[in-house]
């Protein structure tokens, strides 16, 4: 739609706070101030959707009646609503906060349109597997029976529970030993450990009434520890044949829909739960909040495909030897597994928390929920309007769209409020907040980046990509405190995130702004980036200059390999390097490096036969990280008989070190032809060997 055709209203909320229309207007802004929008006001914004205006409206308070007007006028797809109370309105900052709403407006409004991230299909039917004692398990399919397709696993006894009389639902019982799936497509695996096929059984209860111990309860359980095997049950039993104890520990397998898991341990530990999966324990309440939901889960859903994969990048593992492993340990939901020499992400556990793409040193994981690509295009417009009008020492605030949402509300209405330099940036998760997005923002021109943790699993790969990015910038000499995760978890901690913002000094920033653009890739990203700080590098200017190299922790994705005099050139490194850092020379026998390219993924340090590889993280500035430089060269090893040349000269040796002490090789002349190239190896061994020769054999 034209710009002329649009139209932005703001509401300072019943004057709650400042919106200085004339300030806003000599800041290139088209906009309407109201105080009472949802109220008094409202007619304006029904005009405008009459008129066939888009519009864009700066209150989400009452976004709900907002979006019922559109829709009465069949005009909801022109309408938009963003945050400007709590994000920039409600704060002791309020009067100094137009440069952060003329930046929030220009976001909301100038942005292109964001194309849709693929999605995952999820069907859920009404087959629900209940688990659990047989007093509580009988006692919900009883009642969930006439909306679910139940069945039920007895997992122990439980009271005098007895089994329904009537057979309108299959009854197991065993021990369960793997639940695996997701919404729509649990499998479920047991041992049947009961003698009864509860499935067989008539539920006549001739078996309890003949059982002289009285092993056999009303729940048609069997208590091994009292049988003394008289088997008047089996007798009893007869044609019908439900009991046999030649049965016991037979494995089963069954497929549902939906599991509601009532043991005091869950059958699946996980801090991401698969979605249509519930284990509320043992409380009433809490089972019936838990069946409630997963009533709601029957139907057919789409979710995002929160990551993509590009296989040629990934840094798992080359021929069984294992090098990064970073996603499979960061994964909450348990939804990346290792699949040969790569890893295999399952998109229907995953829950979308990008821990994965954070911890990821190649970027062959990337989160696009949303895009690189299009979070960075808001962040530059955010951060050039914010400067264009008049705002100084921007310091970006990514933070999770329900966790982090609600705690800066609840900071906003108890609080001070954000300071008017903190410009929020709303992402779906803010574990996806990696290193390449930290520095391309401090690169763009903010001088902070905090990440507010509230929703995160674990914060400590937040805090790790920080530290990386601190220990860079103060290399550089950018001076203070540049990166802040602030571990506010939940609504209720906002004076952590208060305290955590309103306490910071700015820190030193770039002069100029840089003008590019985040890539897909997160490495290329990261060398952008990279390459505008060290232009714009403080350090530079000082007596000292810039340094060579910045030393870095480990589990920094950038570092060098080092190599020990054991190395022998057999170049298995080469092959197993996923980046292509490592390589052979093409002119000599000499492997050859390229810094820039190095992950540091480890798979050269396990794939070395000698153990000759160390890795160093650090990063190494200017040209000589783009680079291939020699880390161990060798003369070449030429057959001592002909002169002919046989490979690198420690390669050689090795082997003859290897197999001296073998058999075939026991004799000075035997270990002499080791070091011959093989025309020279069979004719030493024609002339020498004294066994029989099939010419000699024929006189």
């Amino acid at each position: 739609m034209h710009k002329e055709n649009r139209r932005t209203r703001l509401c300072d909320c019943n004057r709650t706070f400042t919106l200085d229309a004339a300030s806003l207007a000599a800041g290139g802004a088209t906009v309407s101030v109201h105080h009472a929008l949802c109220r008094a006001e409202l007619a304006d914004l029904e005009a405008d959707l009459q008129a066939g205006h888009e519009v864009a409206v700066g209150c989400t308070q009452e976004q709900p009646l907002f979006e019922a007007l559109a829709d009465g006028l069949g005009a909801g797809e022109r309408l938009s609503c963003f945050n400007l109370r709590e994000a920039a309105g409600w704060s002791a900052q309020s009067a100094q906060a137009t440069p952060k709403i003329l930046a929030l407006v220009a976001a909301a409004t100038a942005l292109p349109e964001v194309e849709p991230v693929p999605g995952v299909q999820l069907a859920a039917g009404r087959s629900l597997l209940v688990i659990g004692e047989a007093g509580a398990a009988l006692g919900w399919a009883e009642r969930l029976r006439a909306s679910f397709e139940v069945g039920v696993l007895i997992t122990g006894r439980a009271g005098e529970a007895e089994l329904p009389a009537d057979d309108d639902y299959p009854v197991w019982s065993g021990s369960p030993q793997a639940l695996a799936g997701h919404l729509g497509a649990f499998e479920l695996e047991w041992a049947q450990d009961n003698p009864i096929d509860l499935e067989r059984c008539v539920r006549c209860n001739a078996c309890v009434r003949a059982c002289p111990e009285g092993a056999i309860g009303p729940d048609l359980q069997v208590e091994l520890a009292r049988c003394r095997g008289h088997r008047a049950c089996v007798e009893v039993c007869g044609e019908i044949g439900a009991i046999d104890f030649a049965r016991r520990d037979t494995v089963r397998r069954e497929r549902f829909d939906l599991v509601l898991d009532l043991g005091a341990e869950p059958l699946i530990r996980r801090v991401e739960l698969p979605d249509g999966y519930a284990a509320p324990g043992r409380d009433p309440f809490d089972q019936a909040l838990a069946v409630q939901r997963l009533g709601e889960l029957v139907g057919e859903f789409e979710k995002p495909r929160y990551v993509a994969f590009e296989a040629g990048l990934c840094a798992h593992s080359r021929s069984r030897k294992t090098g990064c492993s970073n996603c499979i340990e960061a994964c909450a939901a348990e939804a990346i597994r290792s699949a040969g020499d790569v890893v295999e992400v399952d998109p229907w556990l995953c829950k979308g928390c990008g821990s994965c793409s954070t911890v990821c040193p190649s970027g062959a994981l990337s989160f696009q929920y949303p895009r690189a690509t299009d979070l960075g295009r808001e962040i530059k417009l955010l951060l050039a309007e914010y400067a264009r009008a008049g705002g100084r020492d921007a310091c970006l605030l990514f933070h999770s769209a329900a966790a982090g949402g609600a705690a800066i509300a609840r900071l906003a209405r108890r609080g001070r409020g954000l300071p008017a330099r903190v410009i929020p940036v709303e992402v779906w998760s803010a574990d996806a907040v990696g290193l390449d997005l930290m520095l391309a923002g401090l690169a763009l021109g903010a001088c902070q980046v905090a990440v507010l943790a509230a929703g995160s699993h674990d914060a400590a790969p937040l805090k790790a990509q920080a530290g990386h990015a601190q220990a860079i910038l103060g290399g550089l000499g950018y001076a203070g405190e540049h990166l802040r995760i602030v571990e506010a978890m939940d609504a209720d901690d906002w004076r952590t995130l208060e305290t955590a913002l309103w306490d910071w000094a700015p820190a030193a920033s770039v002069a100029r702004p840089a003008g590019f653009a985040l890539m897909a890739r997160k490495r290329e990203t990261l060398d952008l980036a990279l390459r505008h700080l060290i232009a714009e590098a403080p350090a530079a200017s000082s007596p000292a200059g810039l340094p060579a190299a910045i030393a870095l922790r480990r589990g920094a994705p950038f570092g060098e390999v080092r190599v020990s005099e054991a190395c022998t050139l057999c170049m298995a490194c080469t092959g197993a390097c996923p980046a292509g850092a490592l390589r052979a020379a093409s002119d000599a026998y000499r492997l050859e490096f390229i810094e820039r390219n190095c992950l540091q993924c480890g798979l050269c340090e396990v794939s070395c036969p000698e153990g000759a590889i160390e890795l160093a993280p650090r990063l190494l500035l200017g040209e000589a990280a783009r680079r291939a430089r020699g880390l161990r060269e060798a003369e070449v090893f030429h057959c001592v008989s002909c002169g002919a040349p046989m490979g690198a000269a420690p390669v050689i040796e090795a082997m003859v070190a290897r197999l001296s002490g073998h058999s075939m090789f026991a004799t000075a002349a035997e270990r002499a032809r080791l070091r011959m190239c093989a025309d020279c190896r069979v004719v030493d061994l024609m002339k020498n060997e004294n066994g029989a020769k099939a010419w000699d054999l024929s006189e």
